[in-house]
């Protein structure tokens, strides 16, 4: 219900408008069409795919899968205990040294906006609609939201965004939202800022929402609206109570090693601290069973963890954005580099887009990198590496980058910030 079904969907919404552009590349076709129907099957088929090979791994494996609610116990003999029901009734109890808690976490309900399965969906019904509305209104811009307005308005129907942020994808360096809203917007998608919401009034196949934005008051009338207002760890009914675990908020406190303030109980992914990305919760998991198997690790830097959004154009990042660095009381060397100077961006069609490049300028040290464009998800491993290798420009500047490649844009954004790029 996360990451693997969404990019199926993703990648349908950007092959239609390729397919409405064919002629630019010297194509021709008529009667261009597609069946909602299939799109979404093909996302179900390709989540039922890969969980089955997860299954299959914990099979060969030789890992023990019990269903049914845990819940923390007690201690027995010096070991955890975990209680194990069914339909109300207990049906395991387990016992280990070590018990790792990954709960995850469920959709924040705003109170008035709590989805029906209807009129107003979660995450989930928008992943499986049985057919595309006309017009949807989604609230919150973080990578979520931003993710189903660029699918559903790729597929055909006019998108709202609302955030109550002064600009979408707030986490992101400023520079870059602000690329992304105007090619968002160019798309032909409306975006409200700095928004409020009011009165909401469903009717019998659309939904009325009073929108305060930029000192004035609207209503939008959408047949759907999507909730993206962030998550809600799930910490009830897990036997929390009564131990010396900590939740802040609806998450549990963890230290770097994942471990909560109870002896021999740790917590990753969705319900531990941020970022809450899949990508950080499954390195946590290897993390925290080589801690206990006796191995020596490393703590997860939160800021080497990088962020994705599928978006079209995708968005990247990982480390400090500018603002941030600034308030840190770094000095700056600050590199930038557009898609419209890379050959490989212009001959695939995809010139919109930026890479921009943070160093301290005393030390060399990249403190962060942010990108917009076509497939930047795939390349901000690159600088993550760096990060994580501790290189400075020094390494960057010297690193051979292929070519013809979009990934020419790294190394031309690393080479700015230092008055060196070659081809702006």
């Amino acid at each position: 219900w996360g990451c693997i079904p969404t990019k199926a969907l993703l990648r349908a919404s950007e092959i239609n408008p390729l397919l409405h552009d064919l002629d630019g590349f010297g194509f021709a076709a008529d009667n261009i069409r597609f069946a909602f129907a299939r799109v979404i099957k093909r996302s179900r088929d390709v989540s039922a795919q890969l969980s089955a090979g997860v299954s299959h791994l914990l099979k060969k494996h030789k890992v023990t899968v019990i269903n049914g609610f845990g819940k923390l116990a007690g201690t027995q003999g010096g070991l955890r205990k975990v209680s194990v029901s069914r339909d109300g009734a207990e049906t395991a109890v387990l016992t280990a040294p070590h018990v790792i808690v990954a709960t995850g976490a469920r959709a924040r309900v705003l109170p008035g906006l709590e989805p029906d399965g209807r009129l107003i969906w979660s995450y989930r019904e928008a992943m499986t609609p049985t057919a595309l509305p006309r017009s949807l209104l989604v609230i919150g811009s973080g990578a979520i939201g931003v993710e189903f307005a660029s699918f559903y308005r790729n597929m055909g129907a006019e998108v709202t965004i609302v955030e109550v942020a002064d600009r979408i994808l707030p986490v992101e360096d400023a520079e870059i939202s602000t690329f992304a809203r105007k090619a968002l917007e160019k798309q032909g998608m409306k975006i409200l800022t700095g928004a409020k919401l009011g009165t909401i009034a469903k009717g019998d196949n659309s939904v009325t929402v009073d929108v305060t934005a930029g000192g004035k008051t609207q209503q939008v009338t959408v047949e759907r609206v999507i909730s993206a207002v962030g998550i809600v760890g799930n910490v009830e009914n897990i036997g929390l109570e009564g131990t010396a675990i900590e939740v802040a908020g609806t998450h549990i406190k963890v230290d770097p090693y994942c471990r909560t303030g109870e002896k021999g109980v740790y917590a990753i992914g969705d319900i531990a601290a941020p970022p809450w990305l899949a990508h950080k919760a499954s390195h946590e998991g290897v993390m925290v069973a080589e801690l206990i198997a006796g191995r020596s690790v490393h703590p997860i830097s939160p800021l080497n963890i990088p962020g994705c959004t599928y978006c079209r154009p995708q968005v990247a990042s990982v480390g400090l954005t500018e603002a941030r660095a600034k308030e840190a009381g770094y000095k700056l060397r600050i590199g930038r580099f557009p898609f419209i100077g890379n050959g490989k961006a212009i001959a695939m069609g995809e010139p919109e887009g930026l890479v921009k490049t943070i160093f301290d300028a005393e030390t060399g040290e990249l403190l962060g990198a942010h990108m917009v464009g076509a497939e930047v998800t795939e390349m901000i491993q690159g600088y993550v590496i760096a990060r994580t290798g501790e290189l400075t420009e020094a390494e960057l500047k010297e690193t051979v980058f292929p070519h013809p490649t979009i990934s020419e844009t790294m190394h031309e954004a690393v080479l700015a910030a230092y008055d060196g790029a070659l081809h702006i």
